[in-house]
């Protein structure tokens, strides 16, 4: 059965890829308006589960859409055939993967819990650096992972060939932007330059959705540094 999101996805082309989204309020009006993929989708629903305040702002969103689209004149259907036909040869919809039962309270915002199937204490980590854990899977043409990074640790300098947003779950990291914490949104692409730190206090427990590769930066004895650890 085809749902709004895979027919949205069969007719537009990917906003990650191909609109510059350059501050957490541009991300909420394509958020409003259903043209994200769906790990960005989640990844925005899961911020507003853990910032609730941000809500009015998607609210106020949404009643400007529904005025603007009010004021829509109607317009013909080209070439409906041939779009038509695409939309059914479309692949189905990823589904979502079942909750695990749980007693605990979960750092996963639920939206999250669905798309990957874990909560962080079941989370298959792969280590990839000292001091840096990931779970990565391919989802509607973009890179989702959840990231564990050890109190203190420096993830090596990078800038982005694509957009990248990265949510904070738990714990907090520091770049030249300033501070990220729980609930909070990191947007970066091409422009930005940085070298998150995880906050010493405790691991930065993320959530990223990039759908291009990052490109190293920095001098070669930092990287060096960086990868050690």
């Amino acid at each position: 059965m085809m749902t709004k999101q895979s027919l949205k996805a069969e007719t537009t082309e990917t906003i990650m890829v191909h609109e510059h989204i350059d501050t957490v309020d541009a991300l909420m009006a394509y958020y409003v308006a259903g043209s994200l993929p769906e790990p960005a989708r989640v990844l925005v629903e899961s911020h507003l589960q853990m910032k609730p305040d941000r809500r009015p702002l998607v609210r106020d969103l949404e009643f400007l859409a529904g005025q603007a689209l009010e004021q829509t004149s109607e317009a013909s259907l080209d070439d409906r055939d041939s779009r038509l036909a695409r939309i059914f040869a479309s692949a189905a919809p990823v589904e979502p993967k079942p909750l695990i039962a749980t007693d605990k309270p979960s750092v996963f915002p639920r939206a999250l819990r669905r798309l990957v199937g874990f909560d962080v204490d079941t989370v298959p980590w792969k280590t990839k650096l000292p001091g840096f854990k990931e779970y990565s899977i391919d989802i509607d043409g973009c890179e989702v992972s959840v990231m564990w990074i050890k109190p203190g640790r420096a993830m090596p300098a990078h800038t982005h060939k694509g957009m990248e947003l990265t949510l904070i779950l738990d714990g907090a990291f520091n770049d030249n932007r300033g501070r990220f914490g729980p609930g909070d949104i990191s947007v970066a692409d091409e422009t930005i330059d940085h070298r998150p730190v995880a906050e010493k206090d405790r691991p930065c427990i993320a959530f990223s959705v990039l759908d291009a590769p990052i490109k190293l930066t920095g001098s070669f004895r930092q990287l060096i540094g960086d990868l050690i650890g």
